[in-house]
């Protein structure tokens, strides 16, 4: 059996029709901030989307962006990747491994075209770590995992840049300096409407995968300011109406995408998945304006602020409107592309894939029949280092059935956060060692029943071990002064292929344009920023404000304790 829908006249079914695919991530974007959830920010489009598909309300990520992106990408848990600890910050040579077969790598075996947009975080210190060398056609967006919406900055580094291969099939790496002070949401709605044009124009009948990975609502914290005006009565916080205005910027870039799809008539056979990539980040921000309310914690948390997503999936060719309570996990999106990619296997690839064994399950018919999702667990993490702003001794975290086990630090974050408000001390955590929670009853993770439920305690924790075998040891590669960007007129590269400014690997070719005139630069030495934030010349720059640039305010960071020595960087009075 299999699910076929009457539009417009023309029956499609995924058993013959091969969807063009989009999964669209935001980034730190909280359960609770848009409309379609519990949320009251605008998001007009949004709301509409899930309101004509299919609402997921028990869609699980990761607690942090690179692992996300890479359980996305590979189907496989941070575990078995060797992700499961912290993100890839900057200058640090380390990615999602190589022998990863990715969803893009997979679609083109079915003759789709691919295409990703926006961030990526997987690796940047080599060039076979990037998009366009992992089965993307192109790439538009940022390597690293932020950066200044308008002069795409990031500690004294642009990262900006467009990815493809010419005629002769070389990767050409263009750096976009010329993009400096245009908003990067903007940026990339045009980009892929542009692009579906494009393939209008050329008839081109192929199927398509747009991975379109937006920044927002990522810190800091900017936006054009016209979006703010449409809050100028309901909110009366600045930052909080500023966050609610990058929400509207990414929904309206959102609409103008699917109003394309509709014009050049793409949308009768298209496949949008919409996600987070974690939980609003309401911890060592001191001011709070995401919200994940009335789920407990938030970004880097084992509780469901941190891993349940606000998502929803929309294919009005394909499904009815409604809603999905299964479980379901950002691993299951690549074998469930992969069968609605082959036709459900009925057509071969043009070579032999061959992936590691994959922790996600096909959940079409979950979706499309209400038939019970096949997953009845998962990984929420296990990572024995601490984390900045996070957990601060070994965590293990499982969801089973209607339970999950935590063992270590559920948090933090671990309260519960309407915005606006205060966000708790990284030192003082209020939690328990051992956390269970039946999370149907008490999804709002109220109610510690460990102490009432020691033999599931006992059997939830000999499931997690065995987890715990077959972990993989963490990739994390500290900091190489090496990939500074003075180093390279300013740009972030990837340095470990460049000599004397230019890379000496085979088959790329690097390019910069530059603007034609140069707009105010965000602060970007670290003399600067050491002089904004602290006052006074500092030989320190602790990584959250490195990475959130200018927009952030002394009052704004939470106690220089919380972070402990090995989450500092050494930095010399120099462009970083």
């Amino acid at each position: 059996m299999f699910l076929c829908v009457v539009f417009f006249g023309v029956v499609l079914s995924t058993e013959d029709t091969q969807p063009n695919i989009i999964y669209i991530l935001s980034d730190d974007l909280g359960y609770a901030d848009v409309g379609f959830t519990f949320g009251m920010v605008k998001t007009r489009v949004l709301d509409r989307m899930a309101a004509e598909g299919v609402k997921l309300t028990q869609h699980y990520v990761q607690q942090e962006s690179t692992p996300t992106r890479g359980a996305l990408m590979s189907g496989r848990y941070p575990i078995h990747t060797g992700l499961q600890h912290d993100v890839i910050y900057p200058g640090e040579p380390w990615g999602l491994p190589l022998d990863e077969v990715i969803i893009p790598q997979i679609l083109k075996e079915y003759n789709y075209s691919t295409h990703a947009v926006g961030k990526w975080h997987l690796g940047m210190h080599r060039y076979k770590f990037t998009p366009v060398q992992r089965g993307f056609d192109d790439f538009f967006g940022y390597y690293l995992g932020a950066q200044n919406y308008n002069t795409h900055v990031n500690g004294g580094g642009c990262d900006l840049r467009n990815n493809f291969r010419n005629s002769k099939g070389i990767l050409v790496d263009e750096v976009r300096r010329d993009f400096d002070g245009q908003y990067s949401t903007e940026l990339y709605a045009k980009y892929t409407i542009d692009l579906l044009h494009k393939k209008k124009q050329k008839d081109d009948k192929t199927p398509f995968f747009i991975y379109m990975a937006f920044q927002n609502v990522h810190a800091p914290h900017m936006v054009p300011q016209h979006y703010i005006d449409k809050y100028s009565t309901d909110i009366k916080d600045e930052k909080e109406k500023t966050f609610a205005a990058m929400v509207s910027a990414m929904d309206e870039a959102i609409g103008n995408i699917t109003d394309t799809l509709k014009t050049l008539k793409f949308d009768k056979n298209t496949i949008i998945v919409f996600s987070s990539d974690n939980g609003g980040n309401v911890n060592c921000m001191g001011h709070v304006t995401s919200s994940n309310y009335p789920y407990r914690g938030g970004k880097r948390a084992m509780y469901e602020g941190g891993v349940r997503s606000p998502s929803f999936i929309w294919a009005p060719a394909f499904l009815d409107s409604g809603e999905n309570d299964e479980m379901i996990h950002v691993t299951d999106w690549l074998p469930t592309f992969w069968r609605l990619g082959s036709l459900n296997g009925k057509l071969k690839p043009n070579h032999p894939i061959k992936t590691k064994p994959l922790d996600g399950f096909d959940q079409w018919d979950t979706i499309s029949q209400h038939k019970a999702s096949p997953r009845t667990e998962f990984v929420v993490n296990i990572d024995l280092e601490p984390v900045g702003c996070g957990h601060n001794v070994p965590t293990w975290a499982l969801r089973w059935n209607d339970w999950k086990l935590i063992i270590g630090n559920g948090g933090p974050p671990s309260g519960w956060y309407p915005a606006p408000e205060v966000s708790e001390s990284c030192n003082n955590p209020n939690q328990s060692f051992i956390e269970l929670y039946n999370i149907k009853e008490d999804p709002y993770e109220h109610q510690n029943l460990s102490h009432l439920k020691p033999d599931l305690v006992h059997t939830l924790t000999l499931r997690l071990m065995e987890y715990n075998s077959t972990m993989v040891k963490p990739n994390n590669v500290g900091y190489d002064p090496n990939s500074k960007p003075k180093l390279f007129d300013g740009i972030w590269v990837p340095w470990l292929d460049f000599k004397d400014g230019k890379p000496f690997v085979s088959g790329v070719k690097y390019v910069v344009k530059e603007p034609k005139q140069s707009s105010d630069k965000a602060t970007d030495t670290y003399e600067e920023l050491s002089k904004e934030y602290y006052g006074k010349e500092s030989t320190k720059v602790h990584k959250s404000i490195w990475l959130q640039g200018n927009q952030l305010k002394e009052e704004d960071l939470q106690q220089e304790k919380c972070w402990k020595e090995n989450w500092e960087w050494e930095v010399d009075n120099t462009v970083f």
